[in-house]
């Protein structure tokens, strides 16, 4: 009889705790289904360094959760060339789903020696030129391409899985003339152009926008953004260049990603949480 009763007992802690989980695998099975916005990039859209931030995270408060999952899969240090050579995509692209979409923001690494030091440059503009190099520290050759190629390439590839990618050119840095922030519109950002308009997809001229609230801030203000150098934001820095971005979705015609924004703004406390996470 003890024996049955204790088998008894058993049976019923095992029925309470798979019913008890069943929301929680629900739940899970309902996030999994989402749409999911990646994002792909370098430092200035994903950063660690204690007191820096990209624009990748603050971006997440903007959107709906019960509608879409925000992944920021940006990882410092990379350009376009390397977070493919890496193997940053393919990781990306295995879990890339109809219905998802992709936004990505390269070219702040993009600048440096093709086959010297840490050897991540691409070939400036938006050809189909190449130039085979041999990789430092290896035996081994490589095929470097141009930044607006590997654009492409993302882009034809987001497509051929059912995503939606979006081209952003890149966040502006911390350098002034005259009183105006330094743009990028006839180097980067315009092969980023270049390179969105020759896989018809959408393209948000973010160095455009992000200047353009740098220049009405005025160059003071601005440097509290850029508390360490010219390149990386604080998290205040990184909250507007989100907005930016978020600008910069509403403006899209025909950019299905707009839908999954919260009708009033951001949801300000995750972003005050995110904050004090950084400090």
């Amino acid at each position: 009889m003890k024996t049955t009763l204790i088998r008894s007992a058993k049976f019923s802690l095992l029925l309470a705790m798979l019913f008890g989980c069943l929301p929680m695998f629900a739940a899970a099975a309902e996030e999994k289904s989402l749409p999911t916005l990646y994002l792909i990039g370098d430092s200035t859209v994903k950063n660690g360094t204690k007191g820096l931030q990209g624009w990748g995270d603050p971006i997440a408060a903007y959107f709906d959760k019960t509608k879409i999952n925000v992944q920021n899969r940006a990882r410092g240090g990379r350009s376009s060339r390397t977070y493919r050579t890496e193997g940053l995509w393919d990781a990306v692209l295995k879990d890339i789903k109809p219905g998802d979409f992709v936004m990505m923001q390269f070219g702040h690494n993009d600048g440096g020696p093709l086959d010297k030091e840490k050897s991540r440059g691409s070939i400036r503009g938006n050809g189909d030129e190449t130039k085979e190099v041999a990789v430092p520290d290896s035996d081994k050759k490589e095929t470097v391409h141009s930044y607006g190629w590997y654009l492409r390439q993302f882009a034809k590839e987001a497509k051929a899985k059912g995503a939606t990618p979006i081209v952003l050119s890149l966040i502006p840095r911390n350098d002034w003339k005259n009183d105006h922030v330094l743009r990028a519109s006839e180097g980067y950002g315009a092969w980023a152009a270049a390179a969105a308009k020759a896989e018809d997809v959408s393209f948000i001229d973010l160095n455009g926008i992000v200047a353009d609230k740098y220049d009405k801030l005025g160059q003071e203000k601005v440097k509290e953004f850029f508390p360490k150098e010219h390149t990386h934001t604080s998290v205040s820095g990184a909250e507007l260049n989100a907005s930016a971005v978020v600008e910069g979705v509403k403006s899209l015609k025909d950019c299905p990603l707009k839908d999954y924004l919260l009708p009033n703004g951001p949801q300000m406390t995750e972003m005050k949480t995110e904050k004090k996470a950084e400090k």
